[in-house]
């Protein structure tokens, strides 16, 4: 087992993954570098992360979880959490809650401030999960498993709901 501990000090911010990172015009309103730490932890049930996200951008669109939850904690700079159809000033040293639900529970994290926003998020890491954009209209099903060989595989599928196919096209 790794040992459980690293300093913030320490952490390597590296671009979101391809798929994940913006692109075309969605590169004006998103952006963040992030630090992927609880596997280097030995988490099993929890996901960890350091996100910095630069001046009049947030990390994610605005969207809720219908499986997991997660938490923030404020660690530098100030911005504001779209939080359902409320809008909180953030600053450090915040803690802030997003539970499971609907879109009374959808979130995002916008950095108003000058100097770069940087948080730590914890959640759940239950899979399957989905995801609603309340905005776009999309949803996202993310389900994590054991691939043939045994590493890591990712399935994701976001669409809207006038793209369903019906259950027994082409059976």
């Amino acid at each position: 087992m790794p040992v459980p501990i690293i300093n913030l000090g320490e952490l390597t911010l590296t671009p979101m993954p391809p798929g994940m990172a913006p692109e075309g015009a969605a590169c004006e309103k998103y952006g963040a570098t992030m630090a992927y730490i609880g596997a280097q932890l030995g988490a099993r049930q929890l996901g960890y992360n350091v996100t910095q996200v630069e001046p009049g951008k947030s990390a994610f669109p605005f969207h809720c979880h219908r499986v997991n939850e997660e938490m923030f904690f404020i660690l530098a700079g100030e911005g504001q959490l779209r939080l359902g159809e409320d809008q909180h000033p953030i600053r450090s040293g915040d803690i802030i809650a997003c539970p499971a639900g609907g879109p009374e529970t959808a979130h995002q994290i916008i950095n108003t401030g000058s100097e770069p926003l940087r948080f730590l998020a914890v959640s759940t890491r239950k899979t399957p999960e989905l995801a609603e954009y309340p905005d776009s209209g999309k949803f996202g099903v993310m389900a994590q498993y054991a691939g043939d060989d045994g590493k890591p595989q990712m399935f994701l599928h976001v669409g809207t709901r006038e793209q369903n196919l019906p259950y027994w096209d082409g059976n």
